[in-house]
């Protein structure tokens, strides 16, 4: 077996080798993103969320103004009947 002859034949592999990546290293991808209806509603109902604030004032500037002048009064029987209410429809 001669060695020289190996190394020959070892050269023209690696030269086709170097012809394909190089073919490969031409060409040029590129990236498309599409974004569905469903994707758009979603994300304008996010921005809507993101903007609004998270207590309606609307609700609980009466309860706060009867806290801060001693007139709020909590129920105790009337919340633990409220509770448990909830607690079984969550069952």
């Amino acid at each position: 077996m001669r060695i020289e002859a190996y190394t020959q034949v070892q050269g023209l592999y690696d030269t086709k080798k170097t012809t394909k990546l190089q073919a490969k290293s031409n060409t040029s991808f590129s990236d498309h993103l599409q974004i569905s209806s469903l994707g758009k509603d979603i994300q304008t109902a996010k921005q809507a969320v993101a903007g609004s604030s998270d207590i309606r004032e609307d609700l609980t500037a009466s309860i706060k103004a009867r806290i801060q002048e001693g007139t709020y009064e909590v129920n105790a029987a009337s919340f633990a009947d409220k509770l448990f209410q909830k607690y079984e429809e969550m069952r």
